[in-house]
């Protein structure tokens, strides 16, 4: 059960936080003065047992639709032997929960998880010293079970050894303790059921757009016309018959009403008559590529470098390959639009949303208003559709400025049209390979390079929209993610120099999208090595494992098991034996994730009607190694996830906009997959119970573009080097080749 509380909710509980084996101060007084304990180093800011045995765990990774809050509890379930009913999870509050970093980059568990392990078998150790004591036993003769130590007919639970009390134990996550030999396990590596599911299918899981706090009001925020355009003007008056207005917030080019009633915000947002500057900022969409090469570069960030590639590819008799690959600027597309609310109450803030993030967005939001951090407490709440940074925390922003004006709390509910107007953007990506082969086919040099926007050092605080409208503390930074992942290669060519070439600007301000800048790179890699092999008139498959590391045998195994899955068809690219109007072609793609975990290999199987250009995925399988697997059904949900998503960003999703802004603001002009066009999917899931856990919320969506690529050219031997790959592009890369 994940849970949201209160330092009151927890005080009248009966003490879910525990005193030291010390008595070293009671855990209720440091809860009443705001002090529990935090900090990564301590046992008690991950994990408490009340009297009553009940564990309750802190985690700071936040469970985004993910399955976390199923496979966190059977980690620590499995590490103390108390029985996964008797855990209870309470995950992003700033107040109550470490700061584990922001959530994201597939770390929930590798990170998170091994966090949690750790506090729990550094616990369980203390727990049977003094169990030992107090059955005046050998600690290596107890036994324990359902949160009870015993030895011969004597025994003792965890709520009477430690009940009431703090541990007051350090931790060091670079030395863990010793954990559970994994045979033991009885939770771990089992499909144990979600304990979300059975309330979100029968419609009583409160996401955050069904939160509500007593007394709350309703706000909506009028936008500009166009980003960048400055108000000049507001008519209040043009208002005044709607009813339950409570007022007109203005600060700077920030405009909004707060109402008592969610219509009557709506309808007052609607009506309200404002003037606004002409703005044109954007570059024209039909040279967005002219513009992303023309753009300043401000650093290059030279990701792998062996050999002498320049060399090796100028050398005669050499033949050069070359080809220009682009990824197309995405919205998040978040099925629930952004919600949030704020209350701001004697000159303290507290803001409940869907942040990936609170630690950071309590920084944020205190650095908007003004006040302390110590001011401003962050509560996540499980939002309806959230991967990467969305708008959630611009919601979050534009709550706060208003509850703050009218002193009380405040819910702010994005339209659709807020939401793909103005949640920052995955950035346009754009990539040219170039290899040298010499007369037998054989690759004796890679060189590529990525148009990719800069990360601003030691920030991923993507600005406020809120903020930067009001003219309040925003910064500047740039934060699309570690883009440049996976730029490198993870095939052993003796001649490679892999630059990203970071652009000062993107034409939108700029975040991280599920499997950011990993997706498209491992798009364009993967892509350009089969054209390689088509090249050398070899089986895509057997031309990666002549050149993956042979003492990397994980990568090895995973593609031969994604190849054997499929029943791959041994033979180059493309078929030869298809002249009717709908041909059928298999693709692979292989990832190492960021070259040194999660290893992914896929399979697509795709079938092209000529005369249209539609592609149909039919099937598509998937071999997946991220070590020590947590929850196999869990897994197998973010596979489905992963894979799906990618899908619809792969064929149909592309932002369109103007000189001025965003103007595909609802399902119709920002199309997504529908539930038609799933394919059937078929995993191979590797489990390597003794090795540590890998993550798997992103790896797998990067092998998929690249592999309906190559399946497109298997089957009518046209590449596909433009994401997303619609109709009208099939056809005119059809058009071309011939």
């Amino acid at each position: 059960m994940t849970i949201h509380a209160s330092r009151r909710d927890v005080l009248k509980g009966g003490g879910a936080l525990v005193v030291s084996f010390s008595f070293a101060g009671n855990i209720g007084e440091a809860l009443a003065q705001g002090s529990k304990p935090l900090a990564l180093t301590e046992v008690d800011s991950f994990l408490a047992i009340d009297a009553g045995g009940e564990v309750t765990l802190y985690s700071g990774k936040v469970d985004l639709g993910t399955g976390v809050a199923t496979a966190l509890p059977q980690i620590v379930a499995d590490e103390l032997d108390v029985p996964l009913n008797r855990i209870k999870l309470i995950q992003g509050d700033t107040a109550l929960t470490p700061d584990q970093g922001t959530t994201w980059g597939s770390l929930s568990v590798q990170i998170g998880g091994m966090q949690l392990r750790n506090a729990a078998a550094t616990a369980k150790a203390a727990l049977l010293e003094q169990a030992a004591k107090r059955l005046d036993a050998k600690k290596e003769d107890l036994k324990v079970a359902d949160g009870v130590v015993s030895t011969g007919n004597k025994w003792v639970s965890y709520g009477e050894l430690i009940g009431g009390k703090r541990f007051e134990l350090t931790l060091d996550h670079t030395k863990p303790a010793a954990a559970k030999d994994p045979k033991d396990y009885k939770f771990v590596g089992k499909p144990v059921p979600r304990v979300d599911i059975p309330e979100k299918v029968t419609g009583r899981f409160t996401y955050m757009q069904d939160f509500r706090v007593p007394g709350m009001l309703h706000g909506r925020v009028v936008r500009p016309p166009a980003i960048g355009a400055t108000l000049e003007s507001v008519d209040e008056g043009s208002i005044k018959d709607v009813a339950g207005v409570i007022k007109v917030v203005r600060e700077g080019n920030f405009l909004g009403v707060v109402a008592e009633s969610e219509w009557g915000a709506i309808k007052a947002a609607q009506k309200l008559k404002a003037s606004w500057s002409k703005s044109q900022t954007l570059p024209d969409a039909a040279k967005l590529w002219d513009e992303v090469r023309a753009s300043k570069v401000v650093k290059d960030e030279v990701t792998s470098n062996v050999g002498n590639s320049a060399e090796a590819i100028a050398q005669a008799g050499a033949k050069t390959l070359k080809a220009t690959y682009d990824f197309a600027i995405h919205t998040h597309g978040s099925i629930g639009p952004s919600c949030a609310v704020a209350e701001f109450k004697d000159g303290k803030l507290t803001s409940w949303s869907a942040s990936q993030a609170t630690h950071s967005l309590r920084k944020q939001l205190a650095t908007m208003l003004g006040i302390p951090a110590d001011n401003v407490r962050c509560i996540y709440i499980e939002g309806s559709g959230c991967y990467g940074r969305n708008g959630h925390e611009d919601a979050a922003a534009d709550a706060a400025l208003l509850a703050k004006a009218v002193a009380r709390p405040v819910r702010v509910q994005w339209s659709r049209a807020d939401e793909h107007g103005w949640d920052p953007k995955g950035p346009p990506t754009l990539i040219d390979l170039r290899a040298a082969v010499d007369g037998a086919g054989a690759v004796t040099a890679w060189e590529s390079e990525f148009f990719i926007p800069q990360q601003t050092a030691g920030s991923f605080n993507v600005p406020l929209v809120a903020a930067t409208l009001a003219g309040m503390p925003a910064g500047e930074d740039i934060a699309p993610g570690n883009i440049f992942q996976n730029s490198a290669v993870p095939y052993k060519f003796a001649n490679v120099k892999t630059v990203c070439r970071r652009l000062a600007s993107t034409p939108f301000r700029p975040s991280w999208i599920r499997t950011p800048g990993r997706m498209q790179n491992t798009y364009a890699n993967e892509c350009f090595i089969d054209e390689l092999a088509a090249a050398a008139n070899a089986d895509p498959v057997e031309f990666r494992l002549k050149y993956l590391d042979p003492n990397d045998k994980r990568g090895i195994e995973v593609l031969n098991r994604a190849a054997t899955l499929a029943k791959w068809d041994k033979r180059p690219s493309p078929r030869r034996d298809q002249q009717g109007d709908v041909a059928v072609g298999r693709g692979v793609a292989y990832c190492k994730y960021e070259l040194v975990r999660t290893y992914i290999a896929a399979v697509a199987e795709v079938e092209v009607k000529r005369s249209t250009g539609d592609i149909r995925v039919r099937r598509f399988y998937l071999a997946h190694d991220c070590g020590q697997i947590i929850n196999p059904d869990g897994l197998k949900n973010q596979l489905d996830g992963n894979v799906i998503q990618t899908l619809s960003r792969t064929l149909i999703e592309e932002l369109k906009y103007d000189r001025s802004a965003v103007t595909s603001l609802d399902w119709a002009s920002y199309p997504i997959l529908r539930f038609p066009q799933v394919p059937e999917l078929v995993y191979d899931l590797i489990d390597r119970p003794n090795e540590r856990p890998w993550g798997a919320g992103e790896p797998s969506a990067a092998v998929v573009p690249a592999a309906i690529s190559n399946a497109v050219f298997d089957a009518i031997g046209v590449r596909l080097r433009s994401v997303p790959f619609t109709p009208d592009k099939v056809l005119a890369t059809t058009k071309g080749a011939a």
